[in-house]
């Protein structure tokens, strides 16, 4: 008898649990499985978050276009991916004999053709990352300047009218900011001539550097001043100067100048930015504030001068290392805020 109960008790559990596992894998009749849009879909999109979004091979900045170059080793990649455009569909990148089938598979999900749209923060983020990404060709233009070199000053003073203005320009009238593109043309033209009139030259500059300024003040002060918000822009620069200073660099040397100055511009201004929030930022998380200070010195001996050295002071690896850690460091402070 007891054998009789103990194999009927055995039975009734099974029974339940195979009930139990039947539930658990039934679906909801309200549910509907994600659906994904096809990708090269014309249609905008939002993104939240700078420095996770795709790279628009139709539209995306030379800055932006270096990582591309920086995730393949392509040498001059971002220049031929502008000369090639536009493109109907990101494949074309292949066809149009820019990368191979090869490479493109390994940036397939870094690219698109659709119209980025960003909104709230992201928008206001991404609006101060680009006037930084001014800010620090500006600053690399001055110390070249400084040393009477006008004709390496020159595309640092070019890039940012050439490159970026078209960018930001529709967010300038939103944000009630004043025209500034002629300035930096005019600056510009006196630097191509030769910058014989240092006066004007130093004049306009400075003209310049107050017109950008008064840019990034069209973002109201509270927000610029949060460290939350801070961190986003700085990680956003210096994402920009990781793919630069790894597009610098060829057979163990600095082989591209331009992009190591660029990069240079980029870690200086990103420093400077974080200074303004350091003290909020050890307040709040003091262990934080300590890796990301300590991080930002290690990287800004990378460049020692506007002029490269012989021979890089760190691998791209080792940079990207050290930008992946102050990323990771900041981001308890930009999830708090």
């Amino acid at each position: 008898m007891k054998s009789i109960i103990r194999f009927l008790g055995l039975f009734l559990a099974m029974v339940f649990l195979m009930i139990a596992v039947s539930c658990s894998h039934q679906t909801s009749p309200t549910s509907s499985p994600p659906t994904s849009s096809p990708p090269n879909q014309s249609a905008s999109r939002e993104h939240s978050v700078h420095g996770g979004r795709q790279i628009n091979i139709n539209t995306a900045i030379l800055s932006e276009l270096d990582k591309l170059e920086a995730k393949l080793g392509v040498p001059a990649l971002s220049h031929k991916i502008q000369a090639s455009r536009p493109y109907g569909k990101t494949e074309e990148l292949v066809s149009k004999n820019v990368i191979t089938q090869e490479q493109y598979d390994q940036i397939r999900d870094l690219v698109t053709i659709e119209d980025v749209v960003l909104t709230g923060e992201a928008k206001d983020v991404d609006y101060m990352t680009k006037l930084g990404l001014m800010k620090g060709h500006l600053l690399v233009a001055g110390e070249l300047l400084e040393l009477g070199k006008p004709d390496q000053a020159e595309p640092h003073i070019g890039h940012p009218v050439e490159e970026i203005y078209a960018d930001v320009e529709e967010q300038f009238r939103e944000r009630n900011v004043k025209d500034f593109k002629y300035e930096l043309i005019a600056l510009q033209d006196l630097v191509k001539a030769g910058a014989k009139d240092m006066a004007k030259v130093k004049t306009d500059f400075q003209a310049s550097m107050q017109a950008v300024d008064g840019a990034i003040a069209g973002i109201p002060a509270t927000q610029r001043n949060s460290p939350g918000f801070v961190l986003q822009v700085m990680n956003g620069l210096l994402d920009t100067a990781t793919a630069e200073y790894t597009a610098s660099i060829a057979d163990g040397k600095i082989a591209q100048v331009i992009e190591y100055q660029d990069s240079r511009g980029f870690v200086i201004y990103a420093a400077d930015l974080y200074k303004r929030v350091s003290s909020q930022v050890g307040k709040d998380n003091p262990e934080a504030n300590t890796a990301i200070q300590t991080d930002l010195t290690k990287l800004l001996q990378v460049w020692p001068s506007v002029e490269p050295p012989k021979a890089p002071i760190l691998s791209s690896d080792d940079v990207a290392q050290r930008v992946k850690l102050i990323e990771l460091s900041s981001q308890k402070i930009i999830k708090a805020a």
